[in-house]
């Protein structure tokens, strides 16, 4: 079936009102019961529902006639349920799906959040859904429709990779109610979306439609069994015959909306959370209300009602060959009244966030080192290894409830549970790799908990301690990555691969425990850590003495008074700026019920006053370190906030480990934790955040690009999501910090930038989670947040050179692994391999490898992305070409984004926004040859490889 006309598309009336009625259900993935619970139906008493009687029942109604329709989005239930299935069963479900009588729609393994997401979670988790769907059921299976009906506003990098996966439009529920009133005045609910300021238009533009009613029913026509409307009651013996009656309310209904959208086609969803467990119910409604309005017709009647999809609603927009408003922002911050601003959940849940982000990162490592491994990876010596249930733990962790922090509690705790799993399952594929690519088959830990300063190998009390650590580098290309190590001794001695003394040093690290530190910096060599390279280090114990001296590229003060920063100085530009830095909290509003005041909560950030707390005017330094390879100073602020500042030598970043927690709530104040950098930058009320990790969007305090908008909260109002940076400038000055992370941030006063850390409340926000958040924490008062923001200073039009590079640091991270004992008792001496590189050069600067995955067993699927926007940097932002080399490559197939199509099958949708279209690409831009790939700005290029066995 081809883009152009979908022959299983119900036939509509040109000269009536076509109401589409789509049918359908909306199955978190995990909320308020885990996953398994939802899928189950188990532990009805919380909510009740039950995915796999929601499949049975649809499936078994759609059989009873051709006409009607059912859409399924969520491929992590559907793939549960599928796989219990018989031949029989599979064979009816097959041909409802060829026939068009059950879509697929969307079809990641989720229905991903898109203000705490990052982008490349978000392609892995819709590429293992729509495999998954491409796999079961071919092209038919194929979804053509974006569909986020419930995440809390709207990315523009989420638009930007449905239109790069070939999706021909995108349907949402929820938009500002400011800017919903403003589109329904004036007829622009439905827009075309120019997802990108780098990629030539149409490659990112998506057709964008804001649904009627949420995802739910219009008023009165729900015909669930969770719902309470009247069914129709059509026997005139009976009493309470009430069919004309609905008839007249839903044209009503019908007319009403189409007020609001320009064509004569309109989209009603029957259906809403985990509905038609018993679809009977819904389906011998509609077959009645389809029969009695149309039957009016005869009577001059201009209505039509028929069951639909999304796709052929869709089909219906683009055939109409109307000029639609052209989009070009986002959709955040979101709020549905004046006091309710969904910006409290870009904080929630910290740990979680930064447990997904560390999770994203190993997924990537375990997915390279299968490919570099080869074979004996997934069976080798230390057993049976996997990265599929981490893909699927990852991608469960995408969902708008689960990484957004919207969860209860215990489906979170489930939720970390399943990435422990999952790395659990890496690991062992981890070790096999390594093993093969070392020569070493002796044992390997790795230190989960060095966040925390505990690794039981290395702090061994032995007089003489001999250990190897081993460092893995996913990024394509070499970084110096500073290592922290808690020991027992005070004299070590580090040494590389050849022999070579590396800089390391010992000293105390105070925060949460006493312990011994041994610090291994600027771990830097040429083959150190090329891409997807490996290489050893081995510690002894011994005597050696440190020098000190003042790194070259950074300068940071402190105020001798306050204990505060006061300025930091770039010393290769000679640019210095004003810096203070300290931590405050917000008094959240609190309230038993939603109509005397609007609470904080798990979605809604609520501060009751826009001036938060100082939580300490001066900081006390605790410890200072200097030495060759790093300085750092400790800062206490109370017993639940302090702070390491670092600088690392070679570094162009200033490194704020901050930690916070248990957040107190004696007193019965609820807190929402921010620290607050102010400079003496001109920002003039614009600051900049990224969406989803990739493209940066311009906000302004107060402000809105799509309409004026009335502020009505002054702090929470104007929070941003960010997933791994954001930044403040002027002419001269640009201050840019990267986090580890996705965090709410904002800029309320000129040339500050605040960042909210952590969060602990006493009330529920009454929007359906039903519990205060307020996390236990290990020792049950209260959690403790740590984290890292890294910050630079730069002339705005070099900022990207560094926030790039370091922003793909943080988020790709290297794999430390020990073994206990010199490195020659551990391998037989011929085989040992000092270090190892999967590519023979780094990737250019400008090129960053998104993907390298096993697909299946003779090809792999690779990503390659140009990470710089168009026109941010002098250096990077040009086409740049590269080519394929190191891996033995027979053959090379592009892809859609999602990898479920060949590129030169994709065929979109065109859309008209009365803009000049734009030409198509010069002959230069395209390929010199098939072994050479070029990169635009912003682009990312899929390909299924076939490989030489190595």
């Amino acid at each position: 079936m081809g883009s152009a006309h979908s022959p299983s598309c119900p036939a509509t009336k040109p000269s009536m009102l076509n109401v589409h009625l789509v049918p359908h259900t909306h199955d978190d993935v995990g909320w308020l019961k885990t996953v398994d619970q939802y899928y189950h139906g188990d532990r009805n008493n919380i909510q009740h529902a039950g995915v796999q009687y929601i499949l049975d029942s649809v499936i078994d109604q759609l059989q009873k006639d051709p006409a009607r329709r059912f859409i399924y989005v969520e491929t992590a239930f559907f793939y549960r349920w599928w796989r219990q299935q018989s031949q029989n069963t599979r064979r009816i479900v097959t041909q409802l799906v060829n026939e068009g009588r059950l879509e697929f729609i969307n079809g990641g393994w989720c229905m991903s959040d898109e203000a705490t997401t990052h982008y490349s979670a978000v392609i892995d988790q819709m590429t293992l859904g729509l495999r998954f769907l491409n796999d079961t059921f071919g092209e038919c299976g194929r979804p053509r429709v974006a569909w986020h009906i419930d995440p809390f506003g709207h990315a523009r990098e989420h638009a930007s990779i449905f239109a790069q996966m070939g999706y021909d439009g995108f349907f949402f529920g929820r938009l500002d109610y400011q800017d919903k009133a403003r589109r329904m005045k004036t007829k622009e609910m439905e827009m075309l979306w120019r997802a990108s300021e780098s990629l030539t238009p149409p490659l990112a533009d998506l057709f964008t439609g804001v649904l009627p009613n949420g995802y739910n029913p219009p008023e009165g026509f729900c015909w669930d069994q969770s719902c309470n409307d009247a069914p129709i009651r059509d026997d005139p013996d009976l009493e309470d015959y009430n069919v004309d009656e609905i008839v007249q309310r839903f044209l009503n209904v019908s007319y009403n909306q189409a007020a609001f959208y320009k064509t004569n086609h309109i989209i009603m969803t029957m259906g809403s959370d985990f509905q038609y467990e018993n679809a009977n119910l819904w389906y011998k409604n509609m077959d009645k209300l389809i029969k009695y309005v149309n039957a009016l017709q005869a009577k001059g009647s201009k209505v039509n009602v028929l069951y639909s999809t999304p796709s052929c609603y869709l089909q219906e927009l683009n055939l109409a060959n109307l000029t639609w408003p052209l989009k070009t922002d986002d959709f955040f911050p979101y709020a549905d009244d004046a006091h309710d601003f969904w910006t409290g959940y870009f904080t929630s849940r910290p740990a979680l966030k930064l447990y997904e982000r560390l999770s994203n990162s190993r997924l990537q490592t375990c997915n390279q080192l299968e490919v570099l491994g080869g074979p004996k990876s997934t069976s080798g010596p230390f057993g049976e290894g996997d990265s599929d249930t981490m893909s699927k733990a990852m991608g469960v962790a995408q969902h708008h409830d689960a990484v957004s922090g919207t969860e209860k509690q215990h489906v979170a705790y489930d939720y970390a549970r399943r990435l422990a799993t999952g790395w659990a399952h890496c690991e062992v594929l981890v070790r096999n790799s390594l093993a093969v690519l070392s020569g070493s088959e002796s044992p390997r830990v790795f230190c989960e908990n060095l966040n925390i300063s505990v690794c039981p190998l290395t702090e061994s009390s032995q007089k003489v301690l001999y250990f190897s650590m081993n460092v893995y580098n996913p990024l394509g290309r070499t970084v110096s990555w500073p290592v922290r190590l808690p020991v027992n001794g005070s004299l070590y001695s580090v040494t590389d691969t050849k022999g070579k003394t590396v800089d390391s040093q010992v000293g105390n690290y105070v925060c949460m425990s006493f312990k011994l530190i041994c610090n291994i910096y600027d771990m830097k060599s040429s083959s150190l850590l090329l891409l997807l390279s490996v290489r050893w280090f081995h510690f002894s114990i011994n005597n050696k003495s440190v020098l000190m001296y003042a790194f070259k590229f950074l300068k940071v003060t402190f105020d001798d008074t306050t204990g505060l920063l006061s300025s930091l100085t770039n010393l290769e530009t000679n640019q210095t700026i004003r810096l203070t830095q300290n931590f405050y909290w917000y008094n959240a509003s609190s309230g038993n019920n939603k109509e005397s005041r609007q609470p904080s909560g798990a979605y809604i950030f609520r501060p009751n006053s826009s001036d938060p707390f100082v939580i300490n005017k001066t900081a006390e330094i605790q410890i200072v370190t200097v030495s060759s390879t790093v300085q750092e100073v400790t800062q206490w602020f109370s017993p639940w906030v302090s702070q390491v500042v670092r600088l690392y030598e070679g570094h162009r970043e200033l490194e704020l480990e901050w930690t916070v927690g248990p957040v107190p709530i004696a007193d019965g104040l609820g807190k929402e934790v921010i620290t607050r950098l102010d400079t003496d930058i001109e920002s003039s009320d614009y600051f900049y955040t990224d969406s989803n990790g990739r493209e940066v969007l311009e906000r302004r305090k107060d402000y809105r690009p799509t309409w004026d908008l009335k502020q009505t909260e002054p702090i929470a109002g104007n929070y941003y999501p960010i997933n791994s940076r954001a930044y403040i400038k002027d002419d001269k000055h640009q201050l840019t910090v990267v986090t580890d992370r996705s965090q709410g941030v904002s800029s309320i006063y000129n040339g500050s930038l605040e960042i909210m850390l952590h969060r602990r409340l006493l009330y529920d926000d009454f929007r359906g989670v039903g519990e205060p958040l307020s996390e236990p924490g290990e020792f049950f008062d209260g959690l403790v947040a740590r984290g890292r923001l890294l910050l630079t200073l730069t002339p705005p039009n070099m900022a990207a050179d560094v926030h790039r590079p370091l922003a793909q640091g943080m988020v790709l991270q290297p794999l430390l692994s020990f073994q206990d004992g010199t490195p020659l008792a551990n391998t037989k001496l011929e085989v040992c391999r000092g270090s190892f590189s999967g590519l023979q050069d780094a990737l250019p600067p400008a090129v960053h490898l998104l993907t390298l995955s096993q697909w299946d067993k003779d090809s792999v699927l690779i990503r390659l992305e140009h990470q710089y926007q168009a026109k941010e940097s002098k250096t990077h932002s040009q086409p740049i070409t590269k080519l394929f080399s190191t891996l033995e490559v027979l053959g090379a197939s592009e892809m859609s984004l999602g990898a479920n199509q060949w590129k030169e099958d994709m065929n979109r949708l065109q859309w008209n926004t009365g803009t000049k279209a734009s030409k198509p690409l010069p002959l230069s831009a395209k390929d010199p040859s098939p072994w050479e790939v070029t990169l635009n700005p912003m682009e990312i290029r899929t390909f299924l490889l076939q490989l030489r066995q190595l």
